[in-house]
């Protein structure tokens, strides 16, 4: 099965009500095939939901404590919150994303989240629709990052799962006894038809660019082993973004 990630998304948009409009504010930082792709993605998503997008742009040099002034500045008029990651690599990222007050965290990724971090959330909603549980199996998760890895992770073992983390250098030969993988490692091409055993649920979350377009971690031939699938682009990706709204839905409905 090949996860189609757009009609998931579509599903998940079409259950969005709110009482008021809405308003989210993105801080960017860095520009590669990749964030823009992303950010078009959120730009076109807040469009069809009527969602007003603010998108603050940091100037080339861009210092940490101008980082955390554009997030106080978009928390005094917008219901919601992202930070593109990555941010140059001078901004201390931490600092800058401790600055966003929960209420507005549609990421989920500060100290003390209200929500779920949205790819967590897109696998979660992989898994559900196709009726898989995880209690009791065994999964990789590769990468440890805010976004991907660590949250997916949690989600995993909160689900029931034995869950291994894989990481940068580490090998790749356990995942030959994996059920469910799950990669974030934004290396393009890291796992291939010989790491997977036979009817493996492999959901690909790593984007990165390869000869100027986004690319997964799974070579594509994984479908033809693989139970479940999710390619990139159009499988995680678009649910993520999803996610997004669906959150900021949730802390909008809060106030």
């Amino acid at each position: 099965m090949v996860i189609d990630g757009k009609n998931i998304a579509e599903e998940v948009y079409a259950t969005l009500r709110a009482s008021r409009p809405l308003t989210l504010g993105i801080v960017v930082g860095t520009s590669n095939p990749v964030t823009d792709s992303f950010v078009r993605i959120k730009e076109k998503a807040a469009a069809r939901l009527n969602v007003t997008l603010i998108r603050s742009e940091l100037p080339e040099g861009a210092t940490t404590e101008e980082g955390i002034a554009a997030v106080a500045v978009l928390a005094g008029k917008t219901d919601g919150i992202i930070v593109q990651l990555p941010l140059p690599a001078d901004i201390d990222t931490d600092a800058v994303l401790a600055a966003i007050p929960p209420g507005k965290d549609v990421d989920g990724i500060s100290k003390t989240p209200i929500v779920r971090p949205p790819v967590a959330e897109a696998v979660g909603e992989i898994l559900s629709r196709a009726d898989i549980d995880p209690h009791g199996m065994r999964a990789a998760v590769i990468g440890s990052g805010r976004l991907v890895g660590a949250p997916t992770a949690a989600l995993l073992t909160d689900l029931g799962a034995e869950v291994r983390v894989i990481t940068h250098g580490d090998s790749l030969s356990p995942l030959l006894e994996t059920d469910i993988i799950v990669s974030g490692a934004g290396e393009p091409g890291l796992i291939k038809l010989e790491h997977i055993k036979e009817g493996v649920i492999l959901i690909d979350a790593g984007t990165s660019e390869s000869g100027g377009k986004v690319a997964g971690d799974a070579d594509p031939a994984c479908a033809e082993k693989a139970s479940v699938f999710t390619p990139v682009p159009g499988g995680v990706g678009p649910i993520a973004v999803a996610m997004i709204f669906k959150n900021l839905f949730v802390l909008a409905a809060r106030d």
